[in-house]
Order: C-alpha cells, then structure tokens, then sequence
C-alpha cells in the first residue's frame, strides 16, 4: 500500500524542514502532527481503514514526528539559517529511497533500507494502519524513539566532544 510511505513523507518532510527552518523542535513537532492529522483526514475520506486502529496510528505519528523534528533540530545546531536546506536535501534522499523501495520491491538491499529512520516510520506506520497492531511496529518505533532521544541530546549538548560518538553508534 502506498498509504505508509506517504504518511512518512509528510512526516519527515514537514517535521525536519519545520524545525530546521524554526530552530525548534516544537514547531517541527506540531507541523509533523497537523500535516499527520490532515493525511489521516485524507487517508479517511479515500477510505483506508485507519479509523478502527487509531491509538497505534496515533502512537506512531507522534513518535515519528518527534524523531523526525529531533534531526531538523540539530541541523538547526550544526548549519544555523541554512538548516532548512540540509533538511530538504535528506528528505529528498530518503524519499527516493523509499520511493525506489515501493516500486521495484527487492532491488534496494535489506541492510540499506535498514539503516533509514524513513524505513523505519514507513514500517511502523504500515503496521499500525494493517491493524496488526503494536508488535510488528516495535523494533522501529524502539529506532525511532532512540534516534529521537539520541539527536535531542547531541543538539543539546553539540559543542561537547562526547555526543558525537554517541550520534554515529546509535
């Protein structure tokens, strides 16, 4: 279904970029959430299923917002008033990924589409609409909250030596 990449995108997009361009974790999180309620408003009136699983949906959303609003944040950190710009050049990279992914199934190696918190939602949000439930989006939302505490810790603290090995092993 393409529902789940979709959903991701406007997440990742809305919440990095968000961010990025406000300097605040906040405001990337509230974009990710209001752009989430419009796709599921969206998602509802095409007559996807979403409304019979919508703490799991719910759940999900926020922490991928979260996540995802996390990486605008610190690029915030890293790149200043041109962050919004990184912000968008990720976005693009993994939303042709994922695009290449949900057209030819099989071509991008398992170990590469791993590595992408956009895989990471994407597999989340999937499982969350299909209804089956928390279990099967676990070890991605279990990704995605630590990639979202991890990235809000080095953006605290940037300027320290410690937070970078920390970023690069999580």
């Amino acid at each position: 279904s393409a529902g789940g990449p979709v959903l991701t995108l406007g997440l990742m997009g809305i919440g990095i970029i968000g961010a990025a361009g406000a300097g605040r974790v906040r405001v990337g999180v509230l974009l990710a959430l209001a752009n989430a309620a419009c796709l599921l408003a969206l998602a509802i009136a095409l007559g996807l299923p979403v409304l019979q699983h919508l703490i799991p949906v719910g759940s999900v959303m926020i922490i991928a917002s979260l996540s995802f609003a996390a990486r605008g944040a610190l690029f915030t950190k890293t790149l200043a008033h041109k962050a919004w710009l990184m912000a968008l050049f990720v976005v693009l990279g993994e939303a042709s990924v994922l695009l290449i992914a949900a057209v030819f199934p099989g071509v991008l190696p398992d170990w590469f589409l791993a590595l992408l918190p956009a895989q990471w939602a994407n597999i989340a949000i999937q499982a969350s609409i299909s209804g089956d439930g928390m279990l099967p989006a676990a070890s991605a939302l279990l990704a995605l909250a630590g990639t979202a505490a991890t990235t809000l810790l080095a953006a605290r603290f940037w300027f320290r030596p410690w937070p970078y090995p920390l970023m690069f092993t999580t």
